[in-house]
């Protein structure tokens, strides 16, 4: 719990308050210019993408070892379509995106509430990613993306031109 809120401000300081986390948005806004300022966009993207990577590997060792620790098939649920609506709904924001898991974790935890009073199982169970299937659906029209903030460059291979 204040591991993840701990790194929901240390990232969003990194972000939005330091160098590096400038290249990095720009990276994601304007590659080019990014390059024109002698930076290595590839090694930028590559290093965000490692980073991402190692947070997600956290938290699925977490998953796996101190929250669930026995052996289930299947231990993450297809989470991770969630998670990745999540960042669209937290329009790329980390402190939004904390929110916005916990959102999620209401969700799911009220599904099993509710279930103790008499609703459906099954429905109350799909919650979180009929949820899911609504943010994606939203977030994935060109004209909605860009007024959610989504980075310009997003999924947009980079190409150095010639100098």
């Amino acid at each position: 719990f204040y591991t993840g809120i701990i790194l929901a401000v240390v990232l969003w300081f990194i972000l939005n308050r330091t160098k590096i986390g400038i290249v990095i948005r720009s990276t994601g806004e304007n590659p080019a210019a990014v390059d024109a300022m002698g930076i290595s966009v590839p090694k930028v993207r590559y290093g965000a993408t490692l980073l991402g990577g190692a947070l997600a590997g956290l938290g699925g060792a977490y998953l796996s070892v101190s929250y669930n620790p026995a052996w289930i098939e299947n231990i993450t649920a297809g989470r991770g379509w969630i998670a990745l609506a999540l960042v669209i709904f937290a329009l790329w924001d980390p402190i939004r995106a904390l929110l916005g898991a916990y959102l999620f974790g209401i969700v799911e935890a009220s599904g099993y509430t509710l279930q103790a009073i008499g609703y459906s199982q099954w429905l109350l169970n799909g919650l979180p990613y009929l949820l899911t299937i609504v943010i994606l659906t939203v977030g994935a029209t060109e004209s909605i993306r860009r007024r959610m903030g989504a980075p310009a460059a997003l999924g947009i291979p980079y190409e150095r031109e010639e100098r």
